[in-house]
């Protein structure tokens, strides 16, 4: 039976805690990690209801897009919802973990289940984010070039995209005199030598240095290995906030407006009007994205679907595009279903139920 670092340690690959914001407090908030998994409950909020509705299914973990644990707290008296779930799970040994950030920033997160729903079409990155991505230069003896790549590869260095083990080499001659402290693989203390190298380049994800770099050093033949780090300037198309992409027929701003309403389930929505233009292409961010209009209407898009937008916010359409609010909870509560299908391919003998309560604080009058 897995234990809940196993099960934490498959949600860090998938989202890395590395691509949560600053202010995030993403990973494990409550648990002993080396407990046994008896079920796991997936949710967007952990509230009281939450934890209960896990008790009663035999659940020990719960999954959860929001952290329930956010600001600091410096006591545990019941005094406010957080604190008084943070006690219930405590007290019926319940293990809460958040992914909430990193999952907005993956390309297959938060955002890309949005464009699924509305089944959008030439789907990218509307924001990627900038140095998130290192190049390794290193130099490695011709005959140990393929053990040594073979080991960084292992370890993550040069999957680009659907692309794995990419790299660049090039052979040349690396020249070098051993010192008399020396131990050299080649060569002899205080006798210049000179090897037929491979110079070799790959390009990996910012946050694997540690593993990648300890494959290197690991894997290499050579006492001191030659090598550059640099932080690119290249903006990640697998990182990033937002995504952009196509219906697949345009649609007039009443046809839209219902696609959204019944693609997202939504019992209503805040939008400004475009008028006679037609819609083809849309953004979406889910949660709070108004701080990506700007981006939006540079991308081209037609419609961009987010929430918690503010009354001055919609000002800032310009009219160039529409801004369609479909509210905080209705745009992200699809990723139970993300966590579903992760949990459930790689635990696939595992109990894993998606919560029956509905969190949204928010409720609609007509």
């Amino acid at each position: 039976m897995p234990q809940i670092k196993d099960i934490v340690k498959m949600l860090e690959q998938y989202a890395p805690l590395a691509y949560q914001e600053s202010y995030d407090n993403a990973g494990l908030q409550t648990g002993n990690s080396t407990d046994a998994v008896t079920g796991i409950l997936l949710c967007l909020d952990c509230t009281e209801a939450v934890v209960e509705e896990a008790v009663a299914k035999g659940c020990n973990m719960v999954v959860a897009h929001h952290p329930v644990i956010f600001k600091g707290i410096k006591s545990l008296t019941g005094k406010s919802y957080v604190e008084r779930t943070i006690i219930k799970a405590i007290r019926n040994n319940i293990a809460i973990y958040a992914s909430h950030t990193n999952l907005d920033s993956i390309h297959n997160g938060v955002n890309a289940k949005i464009a699924e729903k509305l089944e959008l079409q030439n789907v990218k990155m509307l924001s990627s984010k900038p140095h998130t991505l290192l190049q390794l230069v290193f130099f490695v003896p011709v005959a140990d070039t393929d053990k040594v790549l073979d080991a960084i590869h292992k370890a993550g260095a040069g999957q680009i995209g659907e692309y794995s083990n990419c790299s660049f080499q090039v052979t040349g001659t690396g020249r070098f005199t051993p010192s008399e402290n020396a131990d050299p693989t080649i060569g002899e203390a205080s006798k210049p030598e000179q090897v037929q190298e491979n110079r070799i380049e790959v390009v990996f994800p910012a946050y694997k240095k540690n593993s990648i770099m300890n494959a290197l050093l690991a894997a290499h033949p050579y006492e001191e290995v030659a090598h550059y780090l640099t932080i690119l300037e290249n903006q990640n198309q697998e990182v990033g906030i937002g995504m952009v992409g196509e219906l697949k027929t345009e649609q007039s701003e009443e046809q839209f407006l219902a696609y959204l309403k019944e693609k997202m389930n939504l019992q209503g929505l805040r939008y400004t009007s475009i008028g006679n233009k037609t819609i083809k292409k849309v953004a979406v961010c889910g949660g709070a994205g108004s701080f990506l209009i700007k981006d939006a209407i540079r991308s081209g898009a037609d419609a961009f679907v987010t929430g918690d937008v503010k009354y001055h916010e919609f000002f800032d359409a310009e009219g160039q595009l529409m801004i369609a609010d479909i509210g905080h909870y209705e745009s992200e509560v699809y990723t139970k279903e993300i966590f579903y299908d992760t949990i459930s391919k790689n635990f696939p003998n595992f109990a894993v139920y998606l919560s029956n309560v509905n969190t949204n604080p928010i409720r609609y009058t007509f």
